[in-house]
């Protein structure tokens, strides 16, 4: 009774035309649909991964889950609902979304998760990247990370842990100014984490959401475009001290960031033990540095 990957996320923004530069000749990601609705961005097969939706928020506005079956998705619904939080099965919004069933609720902190069984593919037309990148790793992990912003943690963790049946990969004290805050780390596959959670009140819901590709020229080429667009880089290549993610991170044009990596550590249930680490980075990662 657990969902098994981040499968797509929506983002409220207020320059769509910023973000349709950004995604195919920043990121690297194949733009699959644009028009009123929005943007629809490609990283695999998948018809979509990201939904980039006009708004004036400039934030995370959905998460979906996807559960690997349908008796799975009737658990989590149950298991919700005898917690206390209201869950609605929406087929129009599954057909919107490309996949088979779809229900929705919201966390504790009001963020939409959409959880859902059987999405659509698009074998026969191939992820093609403007740019070239070889491939994003998504096959049965789905799309990168979210990190988010949650004001009471054990409430968020109990959601995401004990109801949506995520498990934890480690956690991160992090200094920030004359306060320590404990940043949780959760999985529910192999990747090292599909969502982090941070303690911490922020102007938006969203830090940074993460992408992560095949080939670490990628991530080379990748910063020399942002730097020839003059995109603030939020912080200088590094090594992360808990998934061993080769990364820099980038601002977006909503403020958020993005961190654009390669190489992370994977985990296996059976052998992976919890740990708690003092510092995010085994090496670079500068904000000081950054612009």
């Amino acid at each position: 009774m657990a969902v098994s990957a981040l499968g797509y996320f929506g983002v409220s923004v207020s320059d769509l035309d910023a973000w349709r530069e950004f995604g195919t000749n920043i990121l690297g990601l194949e733009l699959a649909a644009d028009d009123a609705d929005g943007l629809r961005f490609r990283a695999d097969e998948a018809p979509w991964r990201i939904a980039v939706e006009p708004g004036g928020a400039d934030d995370l506005s959905f998460a979906g889950f996807e559960a690997e079956s349908e008796a799975e998705l009737e658990s989590l619904a149950t298991r919700l609902r005898a917690n206390g939080f209201a869950v609605e099965e929406d087929q129009a919004l599954a057909k919107e979304r490309g996949v088979g069933r779809l229900l929705r609720t919201n966390d504790p902190d009001g963020l939409r998760c959409e959880l859902y069984h059987g999405r659509e593919a698009r074998a026969e037309k191939p992820f093609r990247s403007p740019l070239g990148v070889s491939a994003f790793v998504t096959d049965g992990r789905g799309i990168g990370h979210l990190v988010i912003a949650v004001s009471d943690i054990a409430a968020a963790r109990r959601f995401y842990e004990e109801l949506l049946g995520f498990r934890l990969s480690d956690s991160i004290d992090m200094n920030i100014g004359p306060v320590t805050l404990r940043a949780v780390f959760l999985h529910c596959n192999p990747r090292h984490h599909s969502l982090a959670l941070v303690p911490i009140d922020m102007p938006r819901r969203l830090h940074h959401f993460m992408v992560q590709v095949a080939d670490f020229d990628n991530v080379g080429e990748a910063l020399d475009r942002v730097k020839k667009a003059g995109i603030r880089i939020a912080s200088t290549l590094g090594k992360h001290s808990n998934d061993h993610m080769l990364s820099f991170y980038m601002e977006t044009p909503s403020g958020f960031e993005v961190e654009y990596g390669y190489g992370a550590r994977e985990i296996d249930d059976s052998v992976w033990v919890p740990e708690i680490y003092d510092t995010t980075s085994l090496w670079g990662h500068d904000r000081g540095q950054a612009h």
